[in-house]
């Protein structure tokens, strides 16, 4: 009987697990029709969301419906704005509510939301995109139909995002990181709702940052009247970081708005309460902190906020003579005053006003004071305020827990009073700004790791006078650079309360600049691995500094009596007439560097008077790979070179992507080849030439470069009698292709040459032309690969000369044939006079047939006996 009762109960068991895990894919459809329904029924907006899922084991033994990537994009006027986002969306209902038929709701028992974004946006005409209800004609009667009907027991919601907007008075809150959960029976119309929340608050006001990422949290109980849209603390407690309040009152939503009558107050009067305002990570364990003295919040609300008014309220902010000290420091920070209002009396947002009546404190014997009253704030704020005191800038680390890597130093002293309206400061009306006083720091000393030296300003004043700020001296020093400036800031509240650009004009002067002192290497971590961060230009800069320096040392190179001005705006400095010394002459620089694109750029254009070449080509990496050669050769230079290309992260030329030309000019030189690889193998090539012996003076050049190649138009030098043409590419990389051609007399070419010479008459010598001898230049500088026409120049030469020779003989055989076919007509100068007395004498006539006879023969003799031997 037991083990018959154990099967039916395990055979109804495994029926029910499958019918709960069969469920989902018989409701399924059903739940996923009715959420569409539910949502296009009853807003205009576009509606999307993954997918719909039904469980029966995820909230066993109610079902739960869960909704991936449900999102609600509005229409005109904010199109395609998202109004919600919710990365998973669970609801959940008891399992018979399946059952119903249609037409029937369905309650729901809870809800959940993950991964949030909820974005209210008021724009300028007080429109609002959260109205997307559809609205149903007046002689429409209300559907009949309820998909869903709340009887939520619970809710929670994680990871939530809610951004508010308000366009019209360009206010901006955040909050960050919600997480909040409720439970209350909202099937009754009366409930007390229990919540949990915390967040993060930021909060911006025409463009000025009030609350960045401010910790909150509120436990409470809310009293709610469903029927008359009452909300009521009840039992609460929040924290703004760790300062702790308590709200009283209630909040009703009424036909033109919402209604507030609240008050809020810090429940103890500890001093502590004020220093729990400062975030946890700047003010260490306030719990350990001795204090003396009350701190107090005090607050009410009253009144209506609808689109033309908001509730009338006064808060209060005030302690008087509190101090503290943090344990295990030596100083404590006394006779510490506040006493702050923000008040609205009138219910109209330009009436608040805050009125900061003092803050004062003091460190030792150093005073500190300051009242500030801000008014008209909606419409064009009209700020007050008056700033005196000294501080000890070493005493700050002894009597506040600040995280430094070093402490400072430094005597910081100020008297200023200023007045301006924030419409005056938009629109630059500089004439209606009123400042006057001082401010001063002397042996101010700080060393940081975004610093490469320690930094020491010896002397800062700042004058405020009406249309600007005037920095009237600063002396500073760095390493072994000392620096002296003076100026003025034209936008300095437009750039501090409107992050607006700051202009100036700067007189800069130095002994020395050791570029070095001022960059630090500065690195990120990225994925484990250091890598160097390319140096920004600052955008919000807009200046002009006119610079002098006696000596600036940058990396191997020393330039003397370094001239120029730099305008520095839209993330670039132009150098315009930048002067120095160096290299034994002067160089003259115009251009740019731009750091705004992700890659940084530069064009310049350089002019280079009678410096030394072996120094320049060899000290600058970029001259080194425009012209090589230009190391072996000792002299001056005249060039000018236009150039642009890319930087690299510690903003030195990326000479893979220069581009420009260089025209030059060759001043007294000599050439030391023995110090080059090319000229020797060159030499021992070309016999003839002796490269120490090249005159270059006056030679001119012109080269083009991009892409990391660099052509060289053809050029002349002359050597000796022997006129040479150069020209050809190389690239950065040192690979080579020139063509040197010399046009050479024949005497250059050979002992062999110089013998065939020998054998022409002057004249017939004077009628030999130049030889071309063509040198081509491979390989790369270090290893060149060297080969000449010379052999073959020579070769062709002695063939010449040969062929010069037969015809010369030719010549005087033919005369002497006709001389003779002629009858012995000839020169007479020729005739032979001496007389043979051995031989029978002849008359005259025989002697003249003779004389010819024997010359013709002999002229044949020889020319063909000449040819014989050489065949």
């Amino acid at each position: 009987m037991l083990k018959k009762i154990l099967k039916g109960t395990g055979i109804f068991l495994l029926v029910v697990i499958i019918a709960l895990a069969a469920a989902p894919f018989l409701f399924k459809d059903k739940i996923k029709e009715l959420v569409a329904k539910t949502l296009n029924e009853n807003v205009n907006a576009t509606i999307a969301f993954k997918d719909v899922d039904l469980s029966l084991f995820k909230s066993f033994p109610q079902a739960n419906v869960s909704i991936a990537n449900l999102s609600i994009v509005t229409k005109a006027p904010f199109a395609n704005d998202t109004l919600l986002y919710s990365g998973e969306t669970n609801v959940t209902m008891s399992i018979k509510e399946l059952f119903k038929g249609d037409g029937e709701a369905m309650n729901l028992e809870s809800f959940s939301t993950i991964d949030g974004i909820v974005n209210i946006i008021f724009n300028k005409d007080g429109v609002g995109n959260f109205d997307i209800a559809l609205k149903q004609a007046e002689e429409e009667k209300p559907s009949s139909s309820k998909p869903f009907a709340l009887n939520i027991q619970k809710y929670d919601v994680t990871n939530l995002k809610f951004t508010y907007i308000d366009e019209s008075s360009n206010m901006k809150m955040v909050l960050d990181s919600i997480n909040h959960e409720g439970k209350g029976n909202f099937a009754a119309q009366k409930l007390d709702l229990e919540t949990k929340t915390t967040a993060k608050l930021s909060f911006d006001m025409d463009k000025m940052n009030y609350m960045n990422n401010v910790a909150i949290s509120l436990d409470a109980i809310l009293g709610i009247d469903l029927e008359k849209s009452k909300y009521e603390f009840k039992d609460n407690k929040a924290l703004i970081n760790q300062l702790p309040l308590e709200f009283n009152g209630f909040i009703q939503m009424v036909e033109a708005g919402q209604t507030y009558d609240l008050t809020f107050k810090t429940p103890t009067s500890d001093f502590k309460n004020f220093l729990g305002l400062i975030p946890a990570a700047y003010s260490g364990d306030i719990n350990k902190v001795k204090t003396t003295g009350q701190f107090s919040v005090d607050g009410k609300v009253k009144g209506n906020l609808t689109e033309t008014t908001i509730p009338a309220f006064d808060v209060k902010i005030a302690s008087n003579n509190a101090s503290f000290q943090y344990p295990n420091l030596p100083k404590s920070v006394k006779n510490i005053v506040i006493d702050t209002h923000i008040i609205n009396e009138t219910g109209l947002m330009n009436d608040t006003y805050v009125n900061l009546k003092k803050l004062a404190f003091s460190i030792d014997q150093d005073v500190f004071n300051a009242k500030a009253n801000i008014r008209n704030i909606a419409t064009n704020a009209l700020v007050d305020a008056e700033l005196k005191g000294t501080i000890n800038l070493a005493n700050v680390t002894k009597a506040y827990p600040v995280k430094l890597v070093k402490p400072l130093t430094g005597i910081l002293k100020a008297d200023v009073k200023t007045k301006f309206d924030m419409k005056s400061v938009e629109t630059s009306q500089y004439q209606n700004i009123q400042n006057s006083g001082t401010a001063s720091i002397t042996g101010f000393n700080y060393e940081g790791p975004e610093m490469a030296k320690p930094f020491k300003i010896i002397q800062a004043n700042v004058a405020f006078n009406p249309n600007h700020v005037e920095l009237s001296k600063f002396d500073a020093k760095t390493g072994s650079s000392d620096l002296q400036v003076n100026g003025t800031l034209d936008n300095f509240y437009g750039f501090l309360f409107k992050n607006q650009i700051l202009k100036g004009n700067f007189n800069m002067n130095a002994t020395k600049l050791v570029v070095s002192d001022f960059m630090a290497p500065t690195t990120k971590v990225e994925e484990g691995k250091k890598t160097t961060e390319a140096v920004k230009i600052p955008s919000f800069l807009d200046c002009t500094i006119t610079a002098k320096a006696g000596t600036v040392v940058y990396d191997n190179l020393n330039l003397k009596n370094v001239s120029g001005t730099l305008l520095i705006k839209d993330e670039a400095v132009n150098l315009n007439n930048l002067k120095m010394d160096i290299f034994g002459g002067n160089i003259g620089l115009s251009g740019s560097v731009s750091t705004k694109g992700k890659t940084p750029k530069f064009n310049m254009n350089l002019g280079l008077n009678a410096v030394n070449i072996a120094e320049s080509f060899t000290q600058l990496d970029m001259l080194k790979s425009i012209a090589p050669i230009a190391g072996v050769i000792n002299g001056k230079l005249n060039s000018t070179i236009k150039l642009s290309g890319d930087l690299q992260q510690d903003m030195t030329p990326n000479l893979k992507t220069i581009s420009g030309d260089l025209l030059g000019q060759l001043l007294s030189t000599t050439v030391n080849e023995k110090n080059s690889k090319l000229l020797s193998a060159l030499t021992s090539n070309v016999k003839f030439l002796d490269v120490s012996k090249l005159n270059l003076n006056d030679v001119k050049a012109t080269l083009s470069f991009e892409n990391g190649k660099v052509n060289v138009k053809p050029f002349d030098i002359k050597y000796q009698d022997i006129a040479i043409n150069v020209g050809g590419t190389h690239g950065f990389d040192q690979t080579m292709n020139y063509n040197v051609k010399f046009d050479v007399p024949a005497k250059y070419l050979g002992t062999e040459v110089n013998n065939l010479l020998s054998k022409l008459t002057p004249t017939d010598q004077n009628k030999i032309e130049n030889i071309p001898v063509t040198a081509l230049l491979g390989g790369n500088f270090s290893n060149p690969k060297i080969t000449t026409d010379m052999k073959q120049a020579t070769t062709n030469l002695a063939t010449q000369l040969v062929k010069m020779q037969k015809e010369k003989l030719v010549n005087q055989g033919t005369n002497a044939l006709k001389d003779l076919l002629n009858g012995g007509k000839g020169n007479p100068a020729t005739t032979p006079t001496t007389t043979d007395t051995t031989k029978t004498p002849t008359t005259p006539k025989e002697d003249i047939k003779n004389t010819v006879k024997d010359k013709a023969a002999g002229a044949l003799k020889d020319l063909f006996g000449k040819k014989k031997k050489e065949e």
